[in-house]
């Protein structure tokens, strides 16, 4: 591969008033509606020039919110600071911030829909 292999991501809600509410609270950012007739779907900010993966929250049909295997990991400057904000939000705390060795800060967290997510920093 010659490219980051991850895209994008689409965590999956079952109450998108709710997890838009918990993600523009955690994060600090203003979801935008994707225009699709048969998905209601809201994406984080995007500048597609930068580098990482952007992604959206989705409601459809057949697919159910919860705590599966998969894990977006959302980049923070302090990961503590948005883990400090999980819990105001509606969501709860899996595990802590914690250290990563060489590669850094992570914490774990649930949504408001059921989704583990996890937080990531440098310091």
């Amino acid at each position: 591969m010659s490219k980051n292999p991850v895209c994008w991501f689409e965590i999956y809600v079952e109450d998108m008033q709710r997890a838009r509410r918990f993600y523009e609270a955690v994060f600090q950012v203003s979801l935008q509606r994707i225009n699709n007739p048969e998905i209601e779907m809201w994406g984080f900010p995007a500048d597609m020039g930068s580098y990482g993966a952007c992604g959206s929250l989705v409601k459809m049909e057949g697919k159910d919110p919860g705590s599966g295997c998969t894990i977006v990991y959302f980049s923070c400057d302090d990961c503590a600071v948005e883990a400090g904000r999980i819990q105001a939000s509606g969501g709860r705390i899996h595990k802590e911030k914690m250290s990563i060795g060489e590669y850094g800060f992570m914490a774990l967290a649930f949504d408001t829909e059921g989704n583990r997510i996890g937080l990531h920093s440098m310091r």
